[in-house]
């Protein structure tokens, strides 16, 4: 999956250092040719020069504006910005130097940042993670109105300055690797605005809101206090760590194989795989789960997996089924040390594993089933339910089940591009330094420091925001983490600019994890001022993280924008919960956005629970009346609360009129 782990020799070397006098004149990398400049306002420019130097800021709009170097080397200029237009050529001058930047726009510019399905191209992830309608989408993506800036990836300790990155003209080429999320969000705006529209997307796959706040907010939060204490504790662990690392004979995956780069690698497949190996030492770990939630921890790189098996004489010489549910990230299947199955092109995570086991392969009632599983970014292992791992004849629906205890040995750990070897003899592994707080994307205020800071203060009419997978595991925490962050930004800004994020869609998480008390706490950040969501509970996908439809949560995101920004006549949201009150053995509910409130039940069910004192839910009759929704039940006849759509996987059934889903609710706050 979408997180990447940096070494904190990268993180130390990668980032921005300033020295303390410049002898010649910058301006911020945020000002390149093709750059889009908020219409209507005093836009600010800035770099470093010559202390006490002089610097002028011209636009051949007709506009100028003066200012002189401070002792530290840096300058800032405000400069007034025409309604839109262009293209004009922006000027920079101090002394003899001076920096022309070309074919710029004046128009509306809008921030877009996140995790994965924020970073997500226009082009997708294929094989598995794409994006509907892309093809004719990048074909007609030619509009010179819009531009795209993409803030390169960049961890740092200490804010920013400076990040990469250029603005560049809408073409088919530059949209097919843009944000598809951003660009359908800029795309409707310029159909109905018909301005220049500049988007900057600043995101991270795999990461959590954490990294994206400054260490002036997070350590508000009662869960890092002490941040500051453990980030310095966790740059010694990580020497000591990398030190040990290091020791390790290195194995280099072939790159010039971009999409099955590590198949031809061995891990000692021979020996780990055949069926007289002796795994008496390994320790097990129960499947499916990932290895992230047990004793192997946070970890990229390989780990075998056995497991014996007896099957039914009567299954001898025929050909057998065996699936694994989805595995992540790659995988090399063998049972009885015959390679039957394996999946090492692109990134299958989500990907269930059903490999056909031929007749000749099964000739003992004793199976011994290795996987190889190799995991590169983020979380690893096996993802899947248990009615999803299962051995069986191909002709029957007789099975054995695969879920439960196997043996397992990590045998090489993944950093920085290249697989550090351990000593499958034994458990090396075990000897791994201890990281409590480990330098990674994850970790709070790095993505902050590198890709927000230095973004400050370009001006910006608002931000959307597509992130919040990365912390359905602890959905109590998020709406203030959310919220925190969003005045942070504004505070940054000095600009409290309007903020539209997108609801996480449905997806099977696994039972450990609720994804809907996520929703939960984004829907109630709505009472921060400014904000608007994109409710996506009708475009989700059970089996992919990565919803294909981009199109829609864009135009969602849109809505927002066009009617409280533009004052456009558009429904900006599908129905949000608003209040409810019990009445004659049923509950009587409210909504905002319900014009047009209508209700579609999907396979006889209508989304909606509802419970009484003894707080078990069952399933509820809903009645659409006006703008409210009537449920009740035969089965509850003194209601006490009402759930919609409240688990991972929800179908979305009440929509307003405009044909905007409403957000999952409940009435009550029980556990």
């Amino acid at each position: 999956m979408a997180a990447i782990r940096i070494s904190f020799l990268l993180f130390i070397t990668g980032v921005c250092s300033v020295s303390a006098q410049r002898s010649t004149l910058t301006v911020a990398p945020l000002f390149t040719d093709n750059l889009v400049l908020q219409r209507g306002n005093s836009v600010p420019v800035w770099g470093y020069g010559v202390p006490g130097a002089s610097v002028t800021v011209t636009g051949t709009w007709g506009r100028s504006a003066k200012g002189t170097v401070r002792p530290d080397s840096t300058w800032s200029v405000n400069i007034a910005a025409p309604n839109a237009g262009g293209p004009f050529t922006l000027s920079v001058r101090s002394g003899r130097d001076t920096l022309r930047f070309r074919n710029v726009l004046i128009g509306e510019v809008w921030l877009c940042a996140g995790q994965s399905n924020m970073e997500m191209p226009l082009i997708g992830w294929p094989p598995t993670d794409t994006i509907m309608g892309s093809a004719e989408t990048i074909r007609s993506a030619d509009d010179p109105m819009m531009r795209l800036f993409t803030v390169e990836r960049r961890l740092a300790e200490t804010p920013q300055r400076e990040c990469g990155g250029d603005w560049k003209e809408c073409t088919p080429e530059e949209a097919a690797r843009f944000s598809a999320t951003a660009y359908f969000f800029g795309k409707r705006l310029r159909e109905e605005l018909k301005v220049p529209v500049g988007l900057i997307v600043s995101s991270w796959g795999g990461t959590p809101v954490e990294g994206w706040t400054s260490r002036e907010y997070i350590v508000r939060h009662p869960d890092y206090a002490d941040f500051p204490e453990r980030l310095e504790e966790g740059k010694r662990q990580f020497a000591r760590y990398m030190e040990w690392l290091r020791a390790h004979p290195v194995l280099l995956p072939n790159d010039a194989e971009t999409d099955a780069r590590f198949r031809a690698l061995d891990f000692g497949d021979s020996v780990l795989a055949n069926a007289e190996y002796d795994d008496g030492a390994w320790r097990t770990m129960r499947l499916p789960g990932g290895w992230e939630a047990g004793e192997v921890g946070n970890f990229d790189g390989t780990v075998w997996y056995r497991r014996s098996i007896e099957i039914p004489r009567a299954w001898l010489g025929r050909g057998l089924v065996m699936s694994l549910g989805p595995i992540d990230d790659v995988d090399r299947t063998y049972i009885n040390g015959k390679l039957v199955g394996g999946m090492e092109t692109g990134s299958p995570w989500n990907v269930e594993r059903v490999y056909s086991v031929p007749a000749g392969v099964i000739d003992t009632t004793r199976l011994v089933i290795a996987v190889r599983v190799i995991d590169n970014t983020g979380g690893g292992g096996f993802w899947g339910r248990e009615e999803q791992m299962r051995l069986r004849p191909a002709d029957d629906t007789s099975f054995v089940a695969l879920s439960g205890d196997w043996k397992y040995r990590p045998v090489a750990e993944y950093r920085d591009g290249r697989f550090y070897r351990f000593d499958i003899a034994n458990e090396d592994f075990r000897s791994r330094p201890p990281l409590v707080l480990e330098v990674t994307a994850s970790t709070p205020t790095l993505l902050y420091n590198g890709m927000i800071a230095p973004l400050v203060p370009y001006r910006l009419r608002g931000a959307v925001w597509y992130q919040g997978e990365s912390n359905t595991s602890k959905p109590e925490t998020y709406r203030e983490l959310f919220t925190s962050m969003i005045r942070n930004w504004r505070s940054d800004w000095k600009n409290d600019f309007p903020f539209y994020f997108v609801q996480i869609a449905p997806f099977a998480y696994g039972p450990a994890v609720e994804s809907q008390r996520l929703r939960e706490a984004q829907r109630q950040s709505l009472s921060l001022a400014g904000t608007g969501m994109a409710v996506t509970l009708d475009i989700g996908a059970a089996g992919n993280i990565h919803p294909a439809n981009k199109e829609d949560v864009g135009g969602r995101l849109a809505r927002w924008a066009l009617a409280r920004e533009y004052r456009k006549k558009v429904v900006p949201s599908g129905p949000l919960y608003r209040s409810y009150a019990v009445k004659d053995g049923s509950v009587v509910l409210s909504f905002e956005q319900s014009d047009g409130l209508r209700l579609t039940p999907q396979n006889g069910s209508t989304s909606f629970t509802i419970a009484g004192d003894d707080s078990v839910f069952h399933p509820a009759v809903a009645v659409v009346k006006g703008k409210t929704v009537i449920v009740s039940s035969p089965l509850v006849r003194v209601p006490l609360a009402v759930r919609y759509a409240w688990e991972n996987v929800p179908e979305a059934t009440l929509f307003n009129g405009a044909g905007l889903p409403a957000s999952s609710f409940r009435t009550d706050d029980w556990k």
